[in-house]
């Protein structure tokens, strides 16, 4: 899942980085910073990235050729965040440490030179429903207002029986099982399955929300659950684009097809500018 289409690692793309650590309420947390090139607005905004791998996989790397793209094609700092991962971290850990990191990076703009005043927060899988749980947290304690959240490919409902969530073709990459174990691992108390920052799609109260982009793949598990959201976050009133990918599957972000792959993350890149410059 983590290995990354050759057609998709945008090398022709420099990488300008630095290590950072950021103290959380549940330890510290190392992120990759992405700068843009030296042509882009000083201080540049900024948008903080969580990866994907069902909860349990830790490597934000995997994401770097998402990073380096964002970077420089929306001119904007980008903020890759390796979060805690279960089993040994389980909920509430990851939900813990990314709602910390993005506040501090809201707050701590002018000391690393960008502008925390124009944040957006996203990710992929995994990482999607943690910034759902990190915009959702964000608003009820009234702290910092993403411009935008990124939701592609996302577990939003984790209380439904994985068998009950359907593709259109034999055999995709999420498998009943496979699901299962994440699911099991991140959530080992069945109690905080329907919490709203575990299942962001059962929540009902969606009003306030930061407007988001939402990404659903046609043959992935998840796309009904993820279309559902889009849906519910529009009823309530948050500005939402949404697209869902033709014929391909889970992660196609990273594994491809390729022309689908690169359309997915140039709309992410352009979404980001125009809501980061606005």
């Amino acid at each position: 899942m983590s290995r990354v289409h050759k057609d998709l690692r945008f090398t022709d793309i420099p990488k300008r980085t630095e290590s950072i650590r950021v103290e959380t309420g549940a330890g510290p947390v190392t992120c990759t910073v992405y700068r843009p090139s030296a042509a882009a607005a000083d201080p540049a905004p900024v948008y903080v990235n969580f990866h994907g791998g069902g909860f349990v996989i830790t490597r934000p790397q995997q994401d770097d050729h998402i990073c380096r793209y964002i970077a420089a094609t929306a001119g904007c700092v980008v903020i890759n965040v390796d979060y805690a991962v279960a089993p040994q971290r389980p909920y509430p850990a990851p939900v813990i440490q990314a709602y910390d990191v993005t506040a501090w990076v809201a707050e701590n703009g002018t000391a690393n030179n960008w502008d925390g005043s124009r944040l957006a927060v996203g990710g992929h899988s995994a990482g999607a429903n943690l910034t759902a749980a990190v915009c959702r947290t964000a608003r009820d304690r009234g702290t910092f207002t993403p411009r935008l959240q990124i939701i592609d490919s996302a577990p939003l409902d984790q209380v439904a029986d994985p068998a009950t969530k359907q593709s259109p073709i034999v055999k995709p990459l999420l498998t009943p099982q496979l699901m299962r174990v994440f699911t099991a691992a991140y959530v080992p108390d069945p109690a905080d399955l329907a919490h709203p920052l575990v299942s962001p799609a059962l929540a009902d109260d969606l009003a306030g929300l930061p407007p988001a982009l939402v990404i659903t793949a046609e043959n992935d598990r998840l796309r009904d659950e993820g279309d559902a959201y889009a849906k519910a976050l529009q009823a309530a009133g948050v500005p939402v684009t949404h697209r869902c990918f033709e014929g391909v599957d889970h992660y196609f972000t990273h594994t491809g097809p390729v022309p689908a792959g690169k359309e997915a993350i140039d709309l992410m890149a352009t979404t980001l500018r125009t809501a980061l410059t606005a």
